[in-house]
């Protein structure tokens, strides 16, 4: 905090100043930068801030929508939560959201909300999905992630929020030829995952953490979570996503025994 206001800084010298009710943002940034850079912050890391700000909770993941509902894939930086839901847009899944996910809770069921129409992936990704001879935009001019524009290439963006069906947490990479491997962690694992995953955790005050940590035990109640260990060999990723499809349909199939064995 800086005074009455929440500083962001950034190595390319951008700056936003945050009201600490998420009602106003001020922006500054050096020669050199541009409006698109500004732009990319302003709809991730700092809009982000803004919904925890506002008490809504944020994970680091991606969805996608299967049907009328949603699945999360959660992980760390690297795991593979946009190359994942980029190879289910590619299957005709619409996006919800990329790298932030925002969950709301409403009249006992949590939905995942739409996000901006595009998504990053790292060159090797995108060359793995769409071939060597694709070429897309930085997605600013210091950062090597790539820009894939949902509509430009014909893949669509969930237009209203679903209520989450499934989240999966996306673990190390397994060389065991039978990978993807799907486990199914204890209740103490999955809500430690999710808080570790949660995003701007550093920001929460007691009250929010613990308005946090009760909404997530609610979810918890009412979603099935899986953990998925993806093949050692990222281009393997057509495999994984038939094992994600069929663990969601045996998921909507036995809801109350999903929900017991989480």
């Amino acid at each position: 905090m800086d005074g009455a206001f929440l500083r962001m800084d950034y190595f390319d010298g951008m700056q936003f100043w945050l009201k600490p009710d998420g009602t106003e943002i001020w922006g500054r940034w050096p020669e050199g930068c541009s409006l698109s850079v500004a732009a990319m912050y302003l709809m991730g890391p700092v809009l982000g801030v803004v919904l925890r700000l506002r008490g809504i909770t944020c994970l680091h993941a991606s969805a996608v929508a299967f049907g009328d509902r949603g699945v999360a894939f959660v992980g760390d930086q690297g795991a593979g939560k946009s190359t994942t839901a980029a190879a289910f847009a590619r299957r005709g899944h619409d996006v919800l959201s990329d790298d932030i996910v925002t969950i709301v809770e409403r009249d006992g069921a949590f939905y995942v909300m739409p996000a901006y129409p595009y998504l990053s992936l790292w060159p090797d990704s995108v060359e793995m999905l769409f071939g060597s001879e694709k070429t897309l935009p930085s997605l600013s001019e210091n950062v090597e992630k790539r820009m894939l524009s949902l509509p430009t290439n014909h893949l669509r963006l969930a237009e209203q929020p679903l209520p989450l069906a499934a989240i999966f947490l996306l673990g190390e990479r397994s060389s065991d030829p039978a990978a993807p491997l799907l486990e199914v962690p204890t209740p103490s694992e999955c809500l430690m995952s999710l808080v570790a995953n949660s995003y701007a955790t550093r920001i929460l005050n007691e009250e929010m953490r613990a308005r946090e940590f009760a909404l997530l035990g609610r979810m918890l109640l009412a979603v099935p979570v899986r953990r998925l260990r993806p093949p050692a060999d990222p281009s393997r990723i057509n495999v994984l996503c038939d094992r994600v499809d069929a663990a969601f349909r045996d998921l909507q199939v036995h809801p109350l025994l999903a929900r017991q064995l989480t």
